[in-house]
């Protein structure tokens, strides 16, 4: 029993006769009765009788017609499913994110987003770069957004910002008065940081050697939003990206980085798997949160 065949066995039996059956579908009574006869002689019994000028349902046309309108209930409702997605009313963004990028933009961008897009599922990752990159190599996640390109022979990636490296302080520190912090200024001041393995250590610390100071990096980070409670309770001065608002924090404040040392906000996809249908209108509504940002 095919959906067509079961179309017109359901209608019959809700109808009453073939011809209309035939009316309620739109189709040819001669068509409808085709598929009837084809649909019986394959299942090798009658459906109906023409009893006393009537068409009678027969015991075994009974016996399967509950779970027939059932099947065709189901079917309608994926069809209802199908015609949803296809209006792009419904589906999934998968988001791959470092934790700075998650606590800065992406509320920002996806309140935009869902405004549009109120149906769309989103799966958020706040992970480090290395996991976020896992994950959109095998494919786990649409899009990923680091701070530096992810390097893989099949992804792509466009960098969407510069994110300066700030030098953020409480407000009660000495240095809250300079226009922007140098290496000199930090000498014997406990540092809060990346290390050298990751992407900008190394940058960091050649602006300090070439300056010719060394860097005191009392704690180490895998990720900016630690410095937050690292730098109120007074353990040190946090070098870290410029992209989290921490001018928002109570009690902290910042200032730039000199020599300029930037990260880049980074997007990237997979090209050896599909492009999610969201992709685009995600990344208008992230540009424009970004703008806001910069503002």
């Amino acid at each position: 029993m095919n959906a067509r065949q079961l179309e017109i066995f359901r209608t019959i039996m809700r109808d009453g006769s073939v011809t209309a059956a035939a009316n309620s579908l739109g189709v040819s009574q001669p068509a409808a009765s085709k598929v009837l006869h084809h649909l019986e002689s394959q299942l090798g019994y009658k459906l109906f009788e023409r009893i006393g000028g009537r068409l009678i349902p027969t015991m075994e046309a009974h016996l399967i017609y509950e779970d027939a309108d059932r099947i065709f209930r189901e079917l309608e409702v994926l069809k209802q499913l199908t015609r949803t997605i296809r209006e792009r009313k419904l589906g999934l963004l998968r988001i791959g994110a470092s934790p700075p990028i998650t606590y800065s933009i992406i509320p920002q961008a996806l309140l935009e987003f869902r405004q549009n897009h109120p149906t769309v599922k989103v799966h958020l990752q706040a992970l480090p770069k290395k996991e976020v990159a896992e994950q959109l190599i095998i494919g786990d996640i649409d899009l990923a957004l680091t701070l530096s390109s992810i390097q893989a022979p099949t992804i792509r990636s466009e960098i969407l910002s510069v994110v300066p490296l700030m030098a953020v302080m409480r407000e009660d520190d000495p240095l809250v008065k300079l226009d922007r912090v140098t290496p000199d200024v930090l000498e014997g001041r406990s540092l809060i940081s990346y290390d050298n393995n990751s992407s900008i250590g190394p940058q960091i610390e050649n602006a300090f050697r070439e300056a010719g100071y060394s860097r005191d990096l009392a704690i180490q980070l895998s990720s900016s939003v630690g410095a937050m409670p690292l730098v109120s309770g007074g353990l040190g001065i946090a070098l870290v990206d410029g992209l989290v608002r921490w001018n928002d924090f109570p009690g902290l404040t910042a200032r730039p980085f000199y020599p300029a040392i930037n990260m880049h906000l980074a997007v990237s996809v997979n090209t050896a798997r599909p492009t999610s249908r969201f992709f685009k209108p995600f990344m208008a509504s992230l540009r424009s949160a970004l703008e806001m940002q910069i503002r």
